[in-house]
């Protein structure tokens, strides 16, 4: 069951990294809203699970950073005679950090949109049995000490339905 949890997080980050991805996304939104945000690439799309504070420690990060991970992975067997027919709790945590307080709440908000913009163009079949059916939940977290200075962490839960 482990492994279904792997590959919707692979599949995620796969549409989080696709041309018409993130970096695509974030180019848009900062051209409609004449925001200044330094371009982003694939490598700042990590699928991994990781505290803020133990990824600067070890190996740093560049930021924007999103984390994207299974948090949970729910067998309801919706479908008789499948393996697994249920849902994967999938989270993406969104870590911009900044040199100043100033500002840093904006762009963080501004990468949330970005994310959720590419989550609300990607709804329906993602293949391999896992099918998103749209809907999310944003937690924003306070600011705390790290990265330049200060790092604000945003938390974007949604559901991605499996049957296999």
């Amino acid at each position: 069951m482990a492994r279904i949890g792997t590959q919707a997080v692979s599949k995620a980050a796969g549409i989080l990294r696709a041309p018409a991805g993130l970096p695509a996304g974030l180019a848009a939104l900062a051209q409609s809203g004449g925001i200044q945000i330094p371009p982003m690439d694939a490598t700042q799309i990590l699928a991994r699970a990781v505290p803020a504070e133990l990824v600067e420690k070890t190996a740093g990060t560049k930021y924007p950073a999103y984390h994207i991970y299974c948090e949970k992975l729910q067998n309801t067997l919706r479908e008789k005679f499948r393996q697994f027919s249920g849902t994967a709790l999938m989270a993406v945590d969104v870590r911009v950090t900044h040199d100043r307080l100033e500002g840093l709440d904006e762009k963080v908000q501004v990468y949330v949109d970005a994310l959720t913009d590419v989550l609300d163009s990607n709804r329906g079949d993602w293949g391999q049995g896992m099918f998103y059916t749209g809907g999310y939940t944003v937690t924003f977290q306070p600011v705390k000490h790290g990265g330049k200075n200060f790092l604000q962490t945003a938390k974007v839960n949604f559901e991605v339905q499996v049957s296999v």
